[in-house]
Formats: structure tokens, sequence, C-alpha cells
């Protein structure tokens, strides 16, 4: 049983980085680079939580770092799960990513449930200072082979 487990996994880490336009195109192709990366090496991560989350982090720099420089996304894969990084030009942490939620947000109005999502969907997430901005990030988990769907 533990040696069919590892077959499920990808024996070694696999790494993509791409530029993105600083518009709302760079959602889907952010996207589809995503789950490209995830089927392609038969990842077993949730693809679909993986495409919503790293949607989210790139609407978000694209809305609010308009205008001031390059997005990048970074997906690398691991036999333990994946990790997504979105690079933008604007040092400042991103709003409720590590700030505790005091009160529910009113789901009716636009902003912040991205950040929610993020935090409730993923395994781990976060935003560390690169040279030229910030990087936010999310981890996912390899999804067990009797919770996948057929």
């Amino acid at each position: 049983m533990n040696g069919l487990a590892l077959h499920e996994r990808p024996a070694e880490s696999a790494s993509w980085r791409i530029a993105l336009p600083h518009t709302t195109a760079a959602v889907p192709v952010a996207r589809a680079l995503v789950r490209s990366a995830l089927t392609e090496v038969e990842h077993v991560a949730d693809c679909d939580t993986a495409e919503l989350l790293t949607a989210e982090l790139v609407a978000n720099a694209v809305e609010h770092t308009a205008g001031r420089g390059p997005i990048e996304l970074v997906v690398e894969l691991q036999p333990t799960g994946c990790q997504v990084e979105v690079h933008d030009p604007d040092p400042a942490p991103p709003g409720q990513l590590t700030r505790p939620v005091l009160e529910e947000p009113d789901v009716w109005q636009e902003g912040g449930r991205g950040l929610l999502l993020i935090r409730a969907l993923s395994s781990s997430c976060g935003h560390r200072p690169t040279p030229s901005g910030k990087a936010v990030w999310f981890r996912l988990p390899v999804v067990p082979a009797q919770r996948r769907p057929v």
C-alpha cells in the first residue's frame, strides 16, 4: 500500500514561471498555465481549486497594482503538493490574507472575498517581500486517491 501511494505522486519537483500582461487577460492565461502544469505531469493536487485561487491572486495583482510594473506567475509542483506564487511590484502586504477576520464580510459587496477563499481553501498561504515588490502565495496538498473524483 505504501509503495502504491508513492507512485501516485510526482517523483520530482517541476516549476513554471511566466510573465503576465498587466490586464484582466492575465487571469485566463494564469488559469490555463496552472491547469496545464498540473495535468502535464499528472499531478494530483486539486486542479479546480488551484485554478480558482490562482485567478484570485492574479486578479488582485492586476487590480491593486495598475500600471506599476510586471506581474509574474510561478507554479512549483512537489511530491507533497503544489505552490503557486504571484509576484507584483507593490511591496504592501495584501489586505486580509494575513490579518485576522474580525467580522464577516458582506457577501454582496465587491472586494475581500478572494483572499478569504485563499485562506479557506489552501493548506497554507502568505506573502513575502521580493526585490521588486512582493510575492503572494498559496499551497495545496496532494489529494489522496480515495478522495479524488472519478
